[in-house]
């Protein structure tokens, strides 16, 4: 059975489409071989896909540039002064927008004001107010998340300083054990949030004769916040 006539038209789905490029650039170029072969033709093939993809076929012992300057002398065109044209075109539209930015930054920080109306100049008060307000709105912000962030990291020392003082209060009552007090001078600071406190020192200490001098597990030091 013969194979039915394709319809000329963009093919919707995407990746048909891209697999239908794909098969027939290969075509293309295989054709665009034989060509360069058979014909001693001098072939030049530049290929864009929908997915930005480039390609190219240049036939052998040629380059892209011979075969574009061939193409404007056959023709009479000068395709690289147009182009250079453009780029100038575009290098100036550059230049104006670089001066007109610079000229606004000098004219927010009080320069460059003299040729300014009062129709401009309440324009420029305008767009310094807001972006005052914007400033303002990110330094509260800031502000908000470093309180939030403090906070969060005294609410975690409170709550250690709670396990800890249940956990004295545990050891305290255990007849194995008693709290030492002034047992000489126990003296400290720990760095908490923006100010420094008292650390209070007790050494829990077994009330087992045979751990008071050093015994087994000797004697134990404790430091509360």
């Amino acid at each position: 059975m013969g194979r039915g006539k394709i319809e000329i038209k963009k093919i919707e789905n995407s990746t048909n489409r891209q697999v239908t490029y794909s098969k027939r650039r290969n075509g293309i170029i295989k054709k665009a071989k034989e060509l360069t072969v058979l014909c001693d033709a001098k072939i030049s093939l530049l290929m864009l896909s929908s997915t930005r993809k480039f390609h190219e076929y240049t036939s052998p012992n040629t380059t892209q540039k011979k075969m574009i300057d061939q193409y404007q002398r056959t023709l009479g065109v000068d395709i690289w002064s147009t182009h250079y044209e453009r780029m100038q075109e575009n290098l100036k539209r550059l230049k104006e927008i670089n001066n007109k930015l610079r000229r606004e930054i000098r004219q927010r920080t009080g320069e460059d004001m003299s040729g300014l109306n009062l129709l401009e100049l309440c324009h420029l008060q305008e767009n310094i107010s807001e972006s005052l307000a914007e400033i303002r709105e990110r330094k509260y912000h800031v502000i908000k998340t470093q309180t939030d962030t403090f906070r969060k990291k005294v609410k975690n020392l409170e709550e250690q300083h709670g396990n800890l003082v249940l956990d004295l209060e545990a050891k305290s009552e255990d007849p194995k054990y008693g709290v030492v007090e002034n047992e000489g001078e126990y003296n400290s600071a720990m760095a908490f949030a923006n100010g420094a406190h008292n650390l209070y020192a007790f050494r829990l200490q077994s009330l087992h004769p045979n751990l008071q001098n050093g015994g087994e597990f000797g004697s134990r030091n404790l430091h509360l916040a």
